[in-house]
């Protein structure tokens, strides 16, 4: 996930202003440069991840591989293109952030997520999150942390 993301970030545009990978989701605050679509960019690395995450499922000793395969199989029961498996969701319940004060209110929640879930008990501890840029920490993927996406257009 970090490297597809990175990867996005190099290769097709995508700029994250703030980030967390939980176990069952990812949170982004997220724009797309300027001759990119974040539609583009989310399709793509939805495509990619499922494949990867498919290959590692099917190539791994992974002891629950039967019941994952079956499970992301069933995803696809109702869908009328054909495709074998499906692990994101339809959608990315998209917010567009107007204002400065909606951005921080994203930004706690998405920093605050593995903290609700107890996974960690400051939101700077867990890795697989942006929560360690705003605090200077060493992290896994660069983000703009200056300040909201709405004051750096000005």
């Amino acid at each position: 996930m970090i490297d597809s993301l990175r990867y996005c970030q190099q290769n097709k545009g995508l700029v994250i202003y703030a980030w967390c990978l939980m176990p069952s989701h990812l949170h982004m605050i997220c724009s797309a440069d300027d001759g990119f679509f974040l539609t583009h960019i989310i399709r793509d690395f939805k495509k990619y991840t499922l494949k990867a995450i498919m290959d590692t499922i099917q190539n791994i000793g992974e002891s629950r591989r039967e019941w994952m395969m079956d499970l992301f199989a069933e995803f696809c029961v109702h869908l009328k293109r054909d495709q074998k498996f499906k692990v994101w969701q339809d959608g990315n319940q998209a917010k567009i952030i107007y204002t400065p004060d909606f951005f921080y209110e994203k930004l706690n929640y998405i920093h605050q997520n593995p903290v609700e879930d107890l996974i960690v008990k400051n939101p700077g501890d867990y890795l697989f999150s942006s929560a360690r840029n705003y605090a200077d920490l060493d992290n896994l993927l660069d983000v703009v942390v200056e300040s909201s996406p709405l004051v750096t257009m000005r």
